[in-house]
């Protein structure tokens, strides 16, 4: 009798322990890479960056176990449309423009956009006419991809690429001359590269907002409001507690 007690109250423990596993609210999250220091992996293939730690973060917030989905950048809405993922958090920027076929949480970070190039390159002031027959990468179908073609696409040739990885590449390689991204990504691609020697030149650039949005936020299906809210709540518990600080400092805290 004793052995059949044990048995049944073991076999109830394990139903009670998948019931439970079940009740666990599982929820996919598209994200591009690589974009490091925002989403990008390890040398042993783990995701990681600043959107990947934070988002984690909030997911344990709203105690959900959330699974990431590797999606290419320009099929990465569509990709949400079609219910592949439940949200996006990529380095998104909010804009009017997607507003009209998402909805975005509250911003999480603004970064600024900066232009790069090789330390001898002899730029040193960025505007239409000192780019005037120059190359200017940038990444496909971003702002920094919008915001060059309008401002100088009359005057510059301007290559664009899937990843800031192949857009270095070519950097480095001299085809290349300026290149404009969001500063974290240029930061880590280009300053701290040991190979090649680079320099921000002209200002950094957060607006007009046409152009640059409100800061980066994750993106829902239009209809997932409750969703979104959940993650907006989740995020302001972060910043209050002090852990959206620690996250940040690790990825984007210069060194004195």
């Amino acid at each position: 009798m004793k052995k059949l007690l044990t048995t049944s109250l073991l076999g109830a423990a394990l139903i009670a322990g998948v019931a439970q596993a079940q009740d666990t609210e599982q929820l996919r999250i598209g994200v591009d890479v690589p974009y490091e220091p925002m989403e990008y992996r390890t040398p042993d293939g783990e995701l990681t960056g600043f959107d990947i730690e934070l988002g984690n973060a909030m997911c344990a917030q709203i105690k959900a176990d959330c699974e990431w989905v590797v999606q290419a950048w320009d099929g990465i809405i569509p990709g949400l449309l079609a219910r592949k993922y439940d949200a996006i958090m990529s380095s998104m920027t909010i804009n009017d423009e997607r507003r009209q076929t998402v909805l975005f949480s509250d911003p999480y970070i603004q970064p600024p956009s900066a232009w790069f190039a090789a330390a001898d390159s002899g730029i040193k002031t960025v505007y239409p006419e000192s780019l005037k027959g120059k190359t200017i990468g940038v990444q496909r179908g971003t702002l920094q991809d919008n915001y060059v073609t309008d401002m100088y696409g009359d005057d510059a040739n301007i290559s664009r690429y899937t990843t800031a990885d192949d857009l270095v590449l070519d950097m480095d390689a001299g085809r290349v001359d300026v290149a404009f991204l969001d500063f974290p990504v240029g930061k880590s691609t280009l300053l701290d590269s040991e190979e090649g020697n680079y320099v921000t030149v002209g200002d950094m650039i957060s607006e007009p907002e046409k152009y640059f949005g409100e800061g980066f936020g994750m993106a829902f299906r239009p209809r997932d409001k409750e969703l979104a809210e959940r993650f907006d709540d989740a995020l302001a518990t972060l910043k209050d507690n002090g852990t959206y600080d620690k996250i940040y400092d690790k990825y984007f805290k210069v060194q004195q």
